[in-house]
């Protein structure tokens, strides 16, 4: 009998030496040239953004500990990661939300440095998102895990879970504890830090002192091709598509980013036959030299509205001169003036003499009221050749002017204020300038290529026209 107890114990140690050697050896096997980001005890190439939550780093693993009343709270890696391959191992408390977030910036432009960007969402809920993809002080919700099954049973309560991120160009793609997650297809934004979130918990004093942790984070930037993984899920692809918040909050496409459905020419009962052109989901006028309207002219909605929230990605050339009017109607005084109407300015400021005229100094400058109000000096355009957003929303006769998420100018249509500049402009001849109740939005042909793309527009529910 205990000849026998003997054997067993002989072969457990066995069998656990085995497991140990064979663990030893796959790791001695892995030839990846990781770079390790946690030191072992102390947050060096680290930073802390945002709130008042507490970071201590021992043997290795990062600990954050929630704190009342304050934001969420981010402990962020000093340098910046465009294409990279991410693994980190995590352990969160059941009742705490929390993240990672990369491709993650903060400015002092955007509220105020606000963190934001992707983030790869810890979610220990019921939900059991964990490995969604939301886009954290922007966008929210971009993948969700309600259609994976799969990826929602991967995780581990209160245990330690692996996560895998190839951030590779416009693709993301996640995995939890081996399990694909979340493939997105998104060029919102290519280059940030990586960052560790503990979640405000605002004055929830039952959260007070909760845990994350956080360790073995390493990354690869070079070679990526080699270590590149096979995802077997649909993308999710943004481009001229409606993200889940999107949807949730009413938004539509304006354009299919197809086809010419839903626009024609501001001078015509069909789309221009020349001067446009669609490729690659993108919708450019042609270069004319600057010569305005040769080619195929201002394009226009078919459809009219009043109060709205539009969203559009453009890109310029050198010297280019564009713009998106609004409150535009093609149907009265055809031919002359009939492309008139409230304008969100695009420009190339450094290179177009616009940029130096105007009623109004500055007034014919990127993102200005065209002639009437001049946009913020100091606007986060990008550089031409690059894409910006652009926003507009008008609601109520307040009305809006944004690139790239930073509100640039405001007014009220038909104040005095307003009525005054109008006066002193070159639109002082058009009755009622830019008080039309509702009217057509208009990409302008300037004789300059100027790119289009991801055309989104919301109505409030409570007026749709």
């Amino acid at each position: 009998m205990k000849l026998k107890v003997l054997s067993k114990l002989m072969l457990g140690v066995m069998v656990a030496f085995g497991s140990s050697c064979a663990s030893q050896s796959s790791k001695q096997k892995d030839n990846t040239p990781w770079v390790y980001l946690i030191n072992k005890n102390n947050t060096e190439g680290w930073t802390i953004l945002g709130g008042e939550a507490t970071y201590k780093v021992e043997k290795g693993v990062v600990t954050g500990t929630t704190v009342a009343n304050t934001p969420n709270t981010f402990l962020v890696t000093k340098k910046l990661y465009n294409d990279f391959i991410f693994e980190i191992d995590f352990k969160v408390d059941s009742t705490m939300n929390s993240g990672i977030q990369i491709r993650s910036n903060s400015l002092p432009f955007y509220q105020n440095g606000r963190v934001h960007g992707y983030q790869v969402e810890i979610d220990p809920s019921k939900r059991a998102w964990s490995g969604g993809i939301y886009d954290e002080g922007r966008r929210k919700w971009l993948t969700t895990l309600e259609n994976n099954s799969e990826a929602q049973k991967a995780f581990k309560q209160n245990q330690w879970n692996h996560y895998r991120v190839e951030a590779i160009g416009s693709t993301i793609k996640t995995w939890i504890n081996g399990v694909p997650a979340s493939y997105l297809i998104d060029d919102k934004t290519a280059s940030g830090f990586i960052g560790l979130q503990v979640h405000s918990i605002g004055d929830k004093m039952e959260k007070l002192g909760k845990k994350v942790m956080w360790k073995d984070a390493k990354i690869l930037t070079q070679n990526l091709s080699k270590y590149l993984l096979e995802s077997p899920l649909e993308p999710v692809v943004t481009h001229n598509n409606l993200t889940v918040q999107e949807k949730k909050d009413g938004w539509e496409m304006l354009w299919d980013g197809k086809t010419t459905n839903g626009w024609r020419g501001a001078k015509l009962e069909h789309f221009p036959k020349s001067g446009w052109n669609i490729e690659n989901g993108v919708l450019s006028v042609a270069d004319t030299g600057g010569r305005e309207s040769v080619a195929g002219g201002d394009i226009v909605t078919t459809k009219d509205y009043s109060n709205f929230e539009l969203q559009v990605n453009f890109k310029i050339t050198s010297g280019a001169n564009s713009g998106i009017k609004y409150y535009v109607n093609t149907d009265i005084n055809k031919g002359e003036g009939s492309s008139i109407g409230l304008e969100y300015q695009i420009l190339d400021d450094e290179h177009h003499e616009d940029a130096k005229l105007g009623s109004k100094e500055g007034s014919r400058t990127m993102c200005s009221l065209y002639d009437l109000i001049k946009a913020d000096a100091n606007k986060p355009v990008n550089p031409v050749g690059e894409w910006n957003s652009a926003r507009i929303v008008s609601i109520n006769n307040h009305v809006e002017h944004w690139i790239n998420d930073v509100k640039v100018l405001e007014y009220e249509r038909g104040s005095r204020a307003f009525l005054k500049l109008v006066s002193e402009s070159k639109y002082a001849k058009w009755l009622n300038f830019g008080l039309l109740e509702k009217g057509q939005i208009l990409l302008q042909d300037h004789g300059n290529k100027v790119s289009f793309k991801n055309i989104k527009i919301r109505v409030p529910k409570n007026k749709k026209d």
